[in-house]
């Protein structure tokens, strides 16, 4: 099992209209196609008010890039990019990275993760 971080750093004022297409159209091409998001987050306090930050779930890197393919290739998504970019471009960099558990890594249970 391996995770992927991504962070894109939206330009100024249009972190909305990223999350905007993320909840109206991109999670459910993801679902779809069995692409597994773990969460997403926005930075209260930190350097950059601009960033949206999430983790994805790949069994495999063959599985991460056969899936991102096919993401990248699909008629809706590319629908629904061009629809939500007509006013502007929205993001301005797109950071990846692909994350591996370390040998000393212990999941949270539901009690230790809300105490």
């Amino acid at each position: 099992m391996i995770h992927e971080m991504r962070i894109y750093t939206c330009l100024p004022g249009k972190l909305p209209a990223l999350q905007e297409r993320f909840e109206t159209a991109t999670l459910a091409i993801w679902d779809r196609l069995g692409i597994r998001p773990l969460g997403f987050w926005t930075t209260m306090i930190g350097p950059s008010s601009f960033d949206l930050i999430y983790f994805l779930k790949w069994q495999s890197l063959e599985e991460r890039e056969r899936k991102w393919a096919e993401f990248l290739a699909d008629p809706a998504w590319k629908e629904a990019k061009a629809k939500s970019e007509a006013p502007g471009q929205i993001v301005a960099n797109i950071a990846s990275s692909i994350l591996q558990p370390t040998g000393f890594f212990r999941p949270f249970t539901s009690v230790e993760a809300d105490g």
